[in-house]
């Protein structure tokens, strides 16, 4: 947890107690901080305004000990886009001598290039892989520890049946056994027409649980952290209406911004350990 500076009146008030404070309490702030590092890398000021603005919807701390993320993992990050969660990831890496891969197509990780050339000691040691891969850099077979793709599968399915399933198959050789996926995405209730996971970016829980265990993978465990009750799922323009693209531009803005980023699943797999 961040902690902020008291205002003046207040500072001056509690400024003998301060003096007389165990240094075990004055420093407890500064001890539970180091004792969480998903949380220090939560707080990482190598993140941007615009990113941590949005944590109220994405709850990157809790997403990632929800999947067991620990600092010194091989963690694979699929399609980081802008970095959002890699601001997070890398230090949190960096901390604990893991190792972080950034995997996408070929063109596809350039904000992670510019951040490797502009803040090389937050992002010079991420690994970029091509994803799925066609004969490019490679992430190792068996060598994840945990395989992270948050708001990504939709854009899997958009390509085809065919092109998710070997994503998924892709995901299962990279791990080692015992090694976890962990899945972020737009969700699609069951009861929706499925048409709607071809065009509307989201997604059937079953579809992806179907995917999954396709590919070898168990159904390890699910958590509400990213739901949102509010998200009504039958947009014209699809997930894309709400927070944070709001598509519709000033069309309806308020009743977008009201109902907040869309309501999201969270699922945990594990590839057999034998």
């Amino acid at each position: 947890m961040r902690a902020y500076p008291l205002v003046a009146s207040a500072a001056l008030i509690a400024l003998s107690a301060a003096c007389s404070a165990s240094p075990d309490k004055a420093n407890a702030g500064e001890s539970a901080a180091a004792a969480d590092p998903i949380a220090s890398a939560v707080a990482a000021p190598s993140r941007t305004p615009a990113n941590t603005a949005r944590d109220t919807y994405r709850h990157p701390a809790e997403t990632l000990a929800f999947f067991g993320v620990k600092p010194g993992d091989t963690v694979v990050e699929l399609w980081p886009g802008g970095g959002w969660y890699t601001e997070i990831l890398a230090p949190l890496s960096r901390a604990g001598g893991g190792t972080l891969y950034a995997a996408a197509p070929e063109g596809r990780l350039k904000t992670i290039e510019a951040w490797q050339a502009g803040k090389p000691d937050v992002y010079g040691a991420v690994k970029l892989a091509e994803f799925p891969n066609k004969g490019g850099a490679k992430v190792p077979d068996g060598s994840a520890d945990v395989v992270l793709t948050f708001r990504n599968v939709h854009n899997w399915r958009f390509a085809g049946t065919d092109n998710t399933a070997e994503a998924f198959r892709q995901i299962y050789a990279m791990l080692k056994p015992g090694g976890t996926l962990g899945v972020v995405d737009h969700r699609l209730p069951e009861d929706m027409d499925s048409a709607l996971e071809e065009k509307s970016g989201y997604m059937k829980r079953s579809s992806i649980v179907g995917f999954a265990e396709a590919a070898g993978f168990k159904l390890a465990g699910e958590s509400d952290v990213n739901a949102n009750p509010r998200d009504t799922h039958d947009y014209e323009k699809g997930v894309w209406t709400l927070p944070p693209t709001l598509t519709n531009k000033d069309v309806d803005k308020a009743k977008y911004q009201a109902i907040g980023e869309s309501d999201r699943m969270t699922l945990k797999f594990v590839k057999p350990a034998s």
